[in-house]
């Protein structure tokens, strides 16, 4: 089990819906109720409308590879003895303006430095996974064949 993780505030009022829905397997986007724009990271008001009212809504959790990069040392010192590692950053299949960052793995549980970096492609296909580090789902994402 990975530990010294840098990990998220799960009371935070913007975003423990988000953090919850996690723990329950499902991806969450907060929606706007004034125009209905989706949005992450959360946030108290949107910024397109001003709108203070908001839901969250569950995803199909697929998505593709918008961008990555590989971490190299120096880092914090519970991510140096992984490196290197990638993160990748995913847009949603509903609303590909929604943007995700987290780990291409192979497996919910996989460590995050067992995908190879140099065989990532930016726009495959992937789908959400939840990994348990420390009491925390955290999303991470697997590669998605046809159909998943």
């Amino acid at each position: 089990m990975e530990t010294g993780f840098v990990l998220p505030d799960l009371e935070g009022e913007d975003t423990a819906e988000f953090w919850a829905g996690c723990r329950r397997g499902e991806l969450l986007v907060q929606v706007c109720d004034g125009c209905g724009r989706w949005r992450f990271p959360p946030r108290p008001m949107c910024p397109d409308c001003h709108s203070v009212a908001s839901h969250w809504v569950p995803t199909s959790g697929r998505a593709s590879v918008w961008s990555f990069v590989v971490a190299h040392p120096p880092l914090l010192p519970a991510y140096a003895e992984l490196a290197p590692y990638n993160v990748i950053v995913v847009a949603l299949d509903e609303d590909p303006t929604v943007r995700m960052v987290g780990n291409l793995v192979t497996s919910a549980q996989g460590a995050i430095n067992e995908v190879d970096p140099a065989t990532i492609r930016i726009g495959e296909p992937v789908r959400v996974v939840f990994a348990t580090v420390e009491d925390v789902a955290l999303p991470r994402w697997v590669r998605a064949g046809p159909g998943q």
